[in-house]
């Protein structure tokens, strides 16, 4: 009996063993890509259920994620070859193309189609009209920014000129601006989420309306890599596209618990509660975009918020900082 036992015992140690060799075996097999984000936010759903459900294991990739904390930042990170990926505002490759750079970057997938921002004052506001905002500071983020540029654009839009009848305090830092303002700067600021949520948890301001749906849609955020690193690298841009787009269509036919379930893993200071009501919202505010392609259309109207913010002085050429190769195949690849 000891005998069949300690035999028992050995077969399944040499079989752990195996299971052992084999997932190194595995392991290896793996392409790390390192994607730098702006920053972490449940605005970026679909990318946070495509690591947790494993999407980007299925296409053989090993995700190694670090946050810029602004779009700047992420950009340097890509052409300084810190990052394989730069996730922000595409405005950053439109900087870089206009300052004449041979290796500029290329937009190769679209993530969010509007702002993902909310202004948040410091008492509730249940009829709030834009109207309030006259003679008030918000503070805005870096000047130059999409969040910034999609506020002055909305503003605008609302008969509301920036440094006249508003003024937006651009000198606080994106990772830094809850803070300012719940120290006591400013009267109003944007803010992500989870970040605005947690804010109006605590009580410390409350989320008065959503800039994405005065925006209208807009690229606001997309992946992107240095020109040398897409033509070298096509078959790890395929299957990080392909991951991307499986996080875009699960969310897209998910419910908002369901969200918060998978990426949960992603935001762990975050109770289940509040990605619940976070997602809910982004899902009523449709900022997801339902597939990868960055249209010509959304880039013009991109350049047309950055002329009018000052921010622009010439428009990059579509057909050089954006490619649908890759996009449009995800999408064939997942019908079939």
């Amino acid at each position: 009996m000891k005998k069949t036992m300690k035999k028992a015992a050995l077969i399944l140690i040499a079989a752990a063993m195996l299971m052992m060799s084999f997932a190194g075996c595995a392991e290896r097999d793996y392409t790390t890509v390192r994607l730098n984000e702006v920053t972490r936010s449940v605005f970026y759903a679909p990318q946070y259920v495509a690591l947790n459900l494993g999407f980007f294991e299925e296409e053989g990739l090993k995700i190694d994620i670090a946050s810029g904390q602004g779009a700047d930042k992420v950009m340097t990170a890509v052409l300084s070859g810190q990052a394989d990926i730069g996730f922000s505002g595409p405005e950053a490759a439109i900087y870089v193309y206009n300052e004449g750079r041979e290796d500029y970057a290329v937009v190769f997938a679209q993530l969010t189609k509007r702002d993902g921002s909310f202004l948040v004052g410091r008492k509730p506001e249940p009829d709030f009209k834009w109207e309030n905002l006259k003679g008030k500071t918000i503070i805005g983020g870096r000047k130059g920014g999409v969040p910034e540029m999609t506020l002055e654009y909305v503003l605008k839009k609302n008969n509301l000129i920036p440094g006249v009848d508003v003024y937006i305090d651009t000198s606080v830092q994106f990772a830094l601006m809850a803070g300012a303002f719940t120290g006591g700067q400013g009267d109003y600021v944007t803010l992500f989420e989870p970040v605005a949520s947690t804010v109006e948890k605590e009580g410390k301001g409350y989320i008065i309306t959503s800039i994405g749906k005065e925006s209208g849609e807009i690229p606001y955020t997309a992946y992107y890599a240095s020109k040398s690193y897409i033509e070298k690298n096509k078959d790890i841009i395929q299957k990080f596209t392909n991951a991307i787009y499986k996080g875009q269509k699960w969310v897209e036919t998910h419910t908002p618990e369901e969200i918060a379930d998978v990426i949960k893993p992603s935001f762990p200071d975050s109770d289940k509660e509040t990605l619940i009501t976070v997602a809910k919202r982004y899902k009523e505010t449709d900022v997801w975009n339902k597939d990868p392609i960055l249209k010509k259309e959304s880039l013009d109207l991109l350049q047309e918020v950055m002329s009018m913010a000052g921010e622009l002085k010439k428009e990059a050429p579509y057909e050089k900082i954006v490619t649908k190769e890759f996009a449009e195949k995800a999408m064939e690849n997942f019908e079939n």
